[in-house]
């Protein structure tokens, strides 16, 4: 069995995020730990385990803790194998038609960051597409604060920046550069049927080549007294938008 840590294996903690794991992909499921409070809840997880014979162990809070490497683990981690993620090329061929949405994150590096985009994603059917040089990947923090949502939003690798461009656009997808300032009010703006939009880095935004390689630029409007939303909740308000474009179009 591969070390938890190992490429192929992430640790994962919080209820939601492990329950999704076992309701989507079970098999991929190592080893599981579980303060004894959650036997009770845990119960079809468990007997999944003794019949498949994937070890599980009772741990006390220290353990859990240890473990999880946060006090946020709401009483159990499990080692569970990494699902690959797609090349942007299988992702576009089983894509179907229609409206669709992708989010670029253009050095997006922080977990809780991450974790809360992917439930949004989660929320509003995006896929996640993440540059070719990127060290994002799921994490058990990012898992966790997504609440079970990471399980069904497709994380995909894009190749050469130029030829990601070429073959999203070659799929239909127009791309949008989110920027502080300076972009149509996203608000109000008609949005494209199929859309990446391109979200920068929490600190320094994405870079200036990628931006001006959009064939659009949106802004969210506020009052001014700060200068930006917090990346995941920028990504919020963006897809929600975009699917309300869709409802209003149907």
């Amino acid at each position: 069995m591969a070390r938890a840590g190992a490429t192929d294996e992430v640790r994962l903690h919080g209820l939601n995020a492990v329950q999704a794991v076992f309701a989507r992909r079970p098999d991929s499921i190592r080893k599981l730990y579980l303060a004894e409070a959650m036997i009770p809840r845990l119960q079809p997880l468990l007997k999944w385990c003794v019949a498949k014979r994937v070890g599980y162990r009772v741990v006390g809070e220290d353990d859990l803790r240890r473990l999880a490497a946060s006090s946020h683990h709401e009483g159990v981690v499990a080692d569970v194998l990494r699902e690959p993620q797609l090349a942007l090329a299988a992702w576009l061929e089983q894509l179907p038609a229609g409206r669709a949405c992708a989010l670029w994150l253009d050095g997006v590096g922080n977990p809780h960051n991450l974790g809360a985009i992917l439930r949004s994603s989660a929320n509003f059917g995006a896929a996640v597409l993440l540059p070719r040089h990127s060290p994002l990947q799921l994490s058990g923090a990012a898992a966790r604060v997504a609440e079970g949502g990471a399980e069904a939003v497709p994380m995909v690798r894009l190749g050469r920046e130029d030829n990601a461009i070429s073959q999203l656009r070659g799929a239909g997808f127009a791309l949008a550069a989110t920027v502080v300032r300076g972009g149509s009010d996203v608000l109000a703006a008609p949005l494209p049927e199929r859309v990446v939009l391109v979200l920068g880095s929490e600190g320094e935004g994405m870079s200036p080549a990628l931006a001006s390689a959009c064939d659009l630029r949106l802004s969210i409007p506020g009052t001014g007294a700060v200068e930006s939303l917090n990346v995941a909740a920028a990504t919020a308000v963006f897809l929600a938008r975009w699917w309300q474009s869709g409802a209003r179009a149907s």
